[in-house]
């Protein structure tokens, strides 16, 4: 493996840990929308704020990881993908600033009113910006961003069926993984009522992902023939196997309660997909354009993002792993409001 390669492979990596647990977080905006008001909806609002609390600040992390190793190893397309694509990416930028500032004051806000404005911003946009996010990774394996600055359609070039269906299946993967992953939570903590509502909407949404992600292909076949070629082909195949057979299994432990295995599945079939896109399109990373080899910075520019990978790695991912071990034992989780509280707790739908 070469070197560009190698830092090709920490692209995917990043990738692979933004939308495996950001994309949960972001997941968590739409069982937001859709709790409702009144009783009902509190616990399970509550439930999303206590488990993502602790982490969805470091789960940007794996965001402005990618953007660095992107920026710093492949400049030129780095440099073609931003100009291009600028209105999606600033608009789930914009997106990202909006949810953090909702999540971080609808938690010092008295609930009612005052509540309701930060609960409608934060829900929309979770479910906005990994839209836009998805549309610009269409763009991307669609071919439709060219390398020069602002070389290609700045419509166009996200504005395309394979934009819009992959933004569709990145919101619905990110409700996937978060209502799995909220249902785990709430089994550990011994909340009967959260469990079973999470565990519905994990079985109702996992089943709209995968739906999605098989109509995706056929969209593939008609607007972007070269990535659907090189996914059904293989190993690209062997991959999008994986994943469907991944979230059919996940979907087993889900209807089966069990919710540990069924994280790791569900994070599974997520990852197959990402890496089924990275299959196809190889070795080119922009498509039809230029590979990694011809986008890939100078040698010791390359050598350097692996050496500063490998000392960050030391102080990261101990932290990372400490993290989410404390999260893992319900050392963080807050307080939920009690079944049955006048204006509170109250059967979940």
């Amino acid at each position: 493996m070469s070197l560009a390669e190698l830092v090709g492979a920490l692209l995917v990596l990043g990738l692979t840990a933004y939308a495996v647990l950001g994309g949960a977080d972001f997941g968590t905006g739409v069982w937001d929308l859709t709790a409702g008001r009144g009783p009902r909806a509190d616990r399970i609002r509550a439930q999303a704020e206590s488990s993502m609390g602790p982490v969805w600040e470091a789960n940007h992390v794996w965001l402005i990881f990618v953007l660095v190793v992107f920026w710093t190893g492949f400049p030129v397309a780095f440099g073609s993908v931003m100009s291009t694509l600028s209105v999606p990416l600033f608009l789930a930028a914009v997106g990202i600033i909006f949810r953090g500032s909702a999540f971080a004051f609808r938690g010092v806000a008295a609930s009612g009113r005052a509540r309701r404005p930060l609960d409608a911003l934060f829900a929309l946009s979770s479910i906005l910006t990994p839209f836009f996010m998805g549309a610009a990774i269409g763009g991307i394996a669609s071919g439709r961003v060219p390398v020069g600055n602002a070389a290609g359609d700045p419509v166009a070039s996200w504005l395309n069926p394979t934009s819009a269906i992959v933004g569709a299946i990145a919101v619905a993967t990110g409700a996937y993984l978060a209502a799995v992953y909220l249902a785990a939570d709430a089994a550990r903590a011994g909340r009967a009522d959260l469990v079973e509502a999470f565990r519905r909407r994990g079985l109702l949404s996992g089943a709209v992902a995968g739906a999605l992600a098989l109509g995706g292909l056929a969209v593939l076949r008609a607007d972007a023939r070269p990535l659907y070629d090189g996914l059904v082909g293989a190993p690209g195949l062997a991959l999008v196997a994986l994943s469907a057979a991944a979230g059919v299994a996940t979907l087993a432990l889900v209807w089966r309660r069990a919710f540990g295995p069924a994280r790791v599945g569900a994070a599974a079939a997520v990852a197959a997909v990402l890496w089924g896109w990275v299959v196809a399109q190889r070795p080119d990373l922009l498509p039809g354009e230029i590979t990694i080899e011809q986008a890939a910075a100078s040698r010791p520019t390359l050598v350097a993002v692996l050496v500063a990978f490998l000392a960050g790695a030391l102080v990261l991912v101990p932290s990372l792993a400490y993290l989410f071990r404390l999260v893992l034992r319900d050392r963080l989780q807050k307080e939920l409001p009690p079944l049955g509280e006048p204006g509170r707790g109250g059967p979940l739908p």
